[in-house]
This record gives structure tokens, sequence and C-alpha cells, in this order.
């Protein structure tokens, strides 16, 4: 009974806050702020567009929350920020989390914000090379720090054994698509709201003009059945044990969402937003990133956005576990609880929480991506 009564209440306060931050941004604010701080996976860029929307639109001031965003780097790993008590929620992909639980960590998501894969392979269409079993004998390039799970269960179903090089040759990819436009290996890993827009921002000596997606074959981790989750936000057990803080959780994934929304609705305004957070890629390539992480979150389940999906975890999961990421397969690395009840204020409140009308935008790309 004792479930039922938080569960209500919690599901009132998620009603009431989306009330408000449905309202106009100038409306005035409890006086007194609930302190948040977010820690982000990377640096700033469209990928957290709907983070950077709710805090500069006033929708976590309008849910009574002060919210510091910690921009992330190379060397800052959101679980242990998080873990460490300097945030209370973070930002990074579900395999990351899965990890740093398998160690001892009380970590939970709270909210699986992108629905799809943006991680893909790309060869040239020149080569042949349009599925993974034709990259067989082949020089296969992705990063090495952690993102490589999904290529190679990809690559293990198509009969290549990829960690011990045996089917296939693995090579490790920078920073940059330099190997790939250098012609040095035959496939590349690319997100497709980054080294993808690289690439098409980039000249093809031979004609002197950008390449164009006609140039390429861009494989789909999601798209071949071995797509993990990515960015979702996530939590400590134990911050989350007290009502109070489960009611914060609330307000705060709510706001969060409603960010998400507007850039959906206003990606436009959410480019200049992310320019005005950090100027680290220009606008043209934040313009591509912004269309193309909309891509990967709308439309959403019938159960709305943030509500995790039982399969795909599942099979982030699976993939984890076969490639030793984790020792043992997770055991309450989720609730939908909270963003269930946040999705339900924000759908009483008129938002549409789905977006199974959203069309993605053609975004055209220059050179360097300005």
């Amino acid at each position: 009974m004792r479930k039922r009564l938080v569960a209500s209440a919690l599901l009132v306060v998620a009603l009431s806050v989306v009330a408000v931050v449905g309202a106009s941004t100038r409306a005035s604010a409890s006086p007194k702020l609930t302190n948040i701080t977010l820690q982000l996976k990377w640096v700033p860029q469209a990928q957290f567009a709907g983070y950077y929307a709710a805090s500069l639109k006033g929708f976590y001031k309008a849910a009574g929350l002060n919210v510091t965003l910690k921009n992330g780097g190379p060397n800052i790993i959101p679980e242990q920020v998080v873990a460490s008590g300097q945030a209370q929620f973070g930002v990074d992909w579900l395999p990351s989390l899965l990890a740093a639980r398998d160690k001892g960590t009380d970590l939970v998501n709270v909210a699986q914000v992108f629905a799809r894969s943006g991680m893909t392979q790309l060869t040239w269409k020149s080569s042949g090379i349009n599925t993974i079993a034709k990259m067989k004998g082949k020089k296969v390039a992705n990063w090495l720090g952690g993102n490589q799970y999904e290529l190679f269960a990809a690559l293990t179903k198509n009969g290549m054994d990829p960690a011990h090089n045996k089917g296939v040759t693995i090579v490790q990819q920078p920073f940059t698509m330099d190997l790939f436009l250098n012609h040095q290996v035959d496939s590349a890993s690319a997100m497709t709201y980054n080294e993808l827009a690289q690439v098409l921002e980039s000249k093809n000596p031979k004609t002197g003009k950008l390449y164009q997606p006609s140039d390429l074959n861009v494989i789909k981790m999601q798209s071949v059945g071995t797509g993990m989750l990515e960015d979702g936000l996530f939590s400590t057990a134990a911050w989350l044990k007290s009502a109070a803080n489960q009611q914060t959780a609330v307000r705060f994934i709510a706001a969060s969402l409603q960010g998400w929304i507007y850039c959906r609705d206003h990606a436009a305004d959410c480019v200049a937003m992310t320019l005005k957070e950090g100027p680290t890629l220009p606008k043209g390539h934040q313009t591509w990133m912004m269309n193309e992480i909309n891509k990967l979150i709308w439309p959403a389940s019938a159960s709305g956005i943030g509500v995790m999906d039982k399969a795909a975890y599942a099979r982030t999961a699976k993939i984890a576990q076969e490639f030793g990421v984790i020792s043992k397969a997770p055991s309450g690395a989720y609730r939908t609880d909270l963003a269930t009840q946040a999705v339900a204020g924000l759908k009483g409140a008129g938002s549409d929480v789905v977006g199974k009308g959203w069309k993605p935008a053609t975004v055209k790309l220059t050179a360097g991506g300005k």
C-alpha cells in the first residue's frame, strides 16, 4: 500500500511540475530551488542539446531545479563522477553503465533518451563491400575504446573472430577519418551524427568537390541487429532511496525530456543554444548533428521518450556479456517508474511524447562543417 501511495504522490508531482514546464518560461518559479548536477558525456555539442534547452529555456527552473551542466571530455568518466557523489545524474551509453555496475557500483539507468544506435560502418561504394559479411579478409577500423562491441558482434554473426584478428584485420582508428579518407582501411566506424559528417565535409581529391552520400555505403549496426543503447540518464540507487529524491528525479527527467521535445520541434534554436554553450564544432556540423540526434530519439516507442524498451535493453546486455564487457547477466540496472511518471505528466500537459509525425530535415553540409 505504501508503494502505491508513493507512486501516486510522484505522479501528482510530475503532472503539476510539467504543467509549469509547459507554461511560459517567464513565469515565476519557487524561490527555493533544488540544486542538481548533471555530468555530460563529452564536450559541448548537439548530442546534449536537450539539456541545454532545458536549462536555457527555463524548464529546469520552472520545475524547481537549479541544474548545473558539467561538460565532459576524454578524461572524464560520467559513471565515476556520479558514483563518487560529484553529480546526481550522468549521461552515457548503456554498456558503460553496465560495465560500471559489474565492478560494484550501484548506478541505475532512469531514462533511456536515445531509442536506437547511431553506430555505423562506412565503406566506399566503389569497394563493393556493402554488407558486414563482405568485410571478411578486410581491414576494418574502430576506436577500440569500449565502442567496438556492436561492430564485433556483427562481425562474429558473420563468421569472423575480431577479438583475435581471425577472418578480419582490426585496426585502431584515431578520432579523425583520415585512415578511411586516405583508403588505408576498407571500413571505418562512424557515428551518424559526427564522423559520417566529417567524411561528407571533406573534399574528394579527384573531383575537388565534397564527397556525397552516394559515394558511401553506410551500414548501420541498428539495421544488422547488433545496435546497443547509447545515451541515457542515470543516477545511483543509494541517492534514489529517499522519496524526496525520487520526486526530484521525476521533475528532473520531465524537464530534461521537455528539452528534447523542444529540440525536436525547434532544431535551429537548439543549434544556436549549443553554439552558445561552447563553439567546439562549427554551425554546419552542429546542424547535421542535431538532425541526426533527433533521428536516434524520434519517433520514440509508444511508451514515450525516456522509457526503457525491454527488448533493446536485453540485446544490449546480451552483447555486453558475450564480449566480456560484463561478467554476468545484469539485474536491477534500470528502472522505468520515474520516466513513466515524468512522461505521464508531459503527456497530460499536452506534450507529444512519441513524435510519431516528426520528419527529419535535409541538411546540406559544407566544407569543414562551417
